[in-house]
């Protein structure tokens, strides 16, 4: 069976969540020692223990919905009596620290062109993994976009089918046209990707709006595209275009507001 460290670093590379559940402090008579580590899935079996039974029974209903809320827990469990709500019989009491591993934010930039490699660099100036994806090769290579980490070189509508699309994922497509959006966004909102967001103007929007509602893409789904992307700030050039897509994504990602730090309250 692979570590517990073996599995935490597969999370960061393939985009996936779990909890770690430490025990951080014991008193009396109990299963595990301090320092007793294990690794909770959405969906898999775990790693490591934390003590059996229904203590680890309890932490693991716990650990799950840590995953789901992405907050912190710190939990006292008594075993002393089972009648009383505890968790064993064993006489002591455990404390367990159980924390989200959420993967860090990946930036994959559909379209590798001059406003897609802008927002590549500022990506991973700003600490984002990034991914460029295009179907023309030569447009998705470290040579073109030196600061991407992975590389796609296919059609739009093929990429959920090689990559893990999950809410820590934001899909900015800088695309060459409502043609090349029709063919693969429909396969892209069959994701559960946290932001969808595609360059170009307000008529193009409208005809891509038109064209997806003719093949049966409903209101709901694409309330969730953000289009024109990015924040308004007269932006010309494809470094200015960037950064104004990069605001709006950070707004996203922090819960923002995107006003001006003046009319804050």
């Amino acid at each position: 069976m692979k570590s517990i460290y073996q599995a935490l670093l597969e999370l960061e590379q393939n985009s996936k969540s779990a909890a770690l559940c430490t025990v951080v402090k014991t008193s009396g008579s109990t299963p595990r020692h301090s320092t007793s580590k294990m690794l909770v899935f959405p969906d898999s079996p775990i790693i490591g223990s934390v003590g059996g039974g229904e203590l680890e029974n309890q932490v693991v209903l716990e650990a799950k919905l840590v995953i789901k809320n992405k907050h912190a827990k710190l939990i006292e469990y008594k075993m002393t009596d089972p009648a009383q709500g505890d968790v064993g019989v064993c006489g002591g009491q455990v404390m367990v620290f159980i924390e989200p591993i959420i993967p860090s934010p990946l930036i994959v930039i559909i379209g590798g062109g001059h406003v897609g490699k802008a927002v590549a660099h500022i990506s991973k100036w700003l600490g984002f993994r990034v991914a460029i994806s295009d179907d023309r090769p030569e447009f998705c290579t470290p040579e073109a976009n030196p600061d991407a980490d992975i590389f796609f070189p296919i059609e739009m509508k093929y990429l959920p089918d090689q990559l893990v699309i999950t809410d820590q994922t934001y899909l900015v497509l800088t695309t060459r046209g409502v043609s090349t959006d029709i063919e693969g966004l429909p396969a892209l909102l069959k994701t559960s990707a946290g932001f969808i967001g595609i360059i170009g103007s307000k008529r193009r929007w409208a005809e891509t709006v038109k064209q997806l509602g003719s093949k049966g893409i409903t209101r709901e789904d694409l309330a969730r595209i953000h289009s024109p992307i990015g924040l308004e700030i007269n932006a010309e050039t494809p470094e200015e275009i960037a950064v104004s897509i990069l605001a709006e994504i950070l707004m996203h990602h922090h819960k923002g507001t995107g006003k001006p730090m003046k009319e804050q309250p």
